[in-house]
């Protein structure tokens, strides 16, 4: 069975796709190891990883393709424009704070997961294959080219830099990154003087309703960098991306800051936060009554996140919070 191919193709067809990538190797790579990954003319590098799988790819990969979130977000933080790109979590491409810089990549697949026939198409000679799980979707992604996946089991943004960086020859401009990040964070959380050891609160709505973010998500271990602490459950680990909540439970996002947006400001969210403000139990936050709620971008602080992301965020709460 050929998973998360687009509903136009057809088993056949995506099968026959994957054998002309084999044949072909001008259009779709180079020659290909025992272990299903591939090897571009010149010089390659050798790296391990988030799974442990040693994967050989091109020292200097040119045409990149990023199968989330994080890796477009990587990638561009490292110079590398993909020419591919998964649509980011309730967007129909790019997340709204990199569609600017992603502006003409293709989509070639949704967070569900990618679009074979697409990615071949795409011509790539790395696939950064995020956080896919799937061992039949991972073998014909090796089959194209080779296929990196760049987030662990805590998707850690900070160490999905690092890999993908090696993975694009490009682990200085990790380096780089990551200590002008950390410089960054110093500097905010100097500033923020007293209400650095405030407790944030961080909400996604939509037309389902409220969603805290709980531990083990990019904005908590972002907040934990900058010494906040968390209201109610917001301090424990969920057991998905967000964790529903009910209007009756609206307490539950309450904090000294309020931080809530929707994953996009059009489409079936636009308007919703409006309907929001009108409800009795959240104009009697505490958050609300003080004035201290910030509306933000969802799709940067409540979906995967990333270093452009984090940086981005950084400034968010400078704007909202130092004095």
């Amino acid at each position: 069975m050929l998973l998360f191919t687009s509903r136009r193709t057809t088993r056949p067809a995506a099968a026959a796709l994957l054998a002309a990538c084999a044949l072909t190797l001008s259009a779709c790579g180079s020659p290909e190891h025992k272990d299903g990954t591939k090897e571009a003319p010149g010089k390659s590098a050798r790296v391990t990883d988030a799974t442990g799988t040693a994967v050989t790819v091109p020292a200097a990969p040119r045409r990149v393709v990023a199968l989330s979130e994080m890796d477009l977000d990587s990638a561009l933080a490292l110079g590398v424009k993909p020419v591919g790109l998964t649509a980011g979590r309730g967007q129909h491409g790019a997340p709204g704070y990199l569609a600017d810089r992603a502006k003409g990549i293709p989509v070639v697949g949704a967070v569900t997961g990618p679009d074979i026939e697409k990615v071949i198409r795409s011509r790539p000679d790395v696939i950064l294959a995020g956080q896919t799980a799937d061992a039949q979707v991972l073998q014909q992604l090796r089959k194209i080219a080779p296929t990196v996946v760049t987030i662990d089991r805590a998707k850690d943004w900070k160490k999905a830099l690092t890999l993908t960086g090696r993975a694009l020859g490009r682990a200085d401009r990790a380096e780089k990154f990551l200590a002008s990040y950390d410089e960054k964070a110093a500097a905010l959380k100097k500033d923020l003087g007293s209400r650095a050891g405030a407790r944030v609160s961080v909400a996604r709505y939509s037309a389902k309703g409220t969603a805290v973010m709980q531990q083990g998500v990019f904005i908590s271990d972002l907040l934990k960098d900058l010494g906040f602490g968390r209201p109610g459950v917001q301090n424990q680990k969920g057991e998905g991306h967000s964790t529903p909540i009910s209007d009756e439970n609206l307490r539950q996002i309450d904090g000294d800051w309020l931080f809530i947006g929707t994953l996009s400001r059009t489409g079936p969210d636009a308007g919703l936060l409006e309907k929001l403000a009108g409800k009795p139990a959240y104009r009697q936050l505490k958050a609300v009554r003080d004035k201290h709620v910030t509306v933000i971008d969802g799709s940067k602080w409540t979906s995967l996140g990333g270093a452009e992301a984090a940086v981005s965020t950084l400034g968010d709460i400078r704007k909202a919070m130092a004095k």
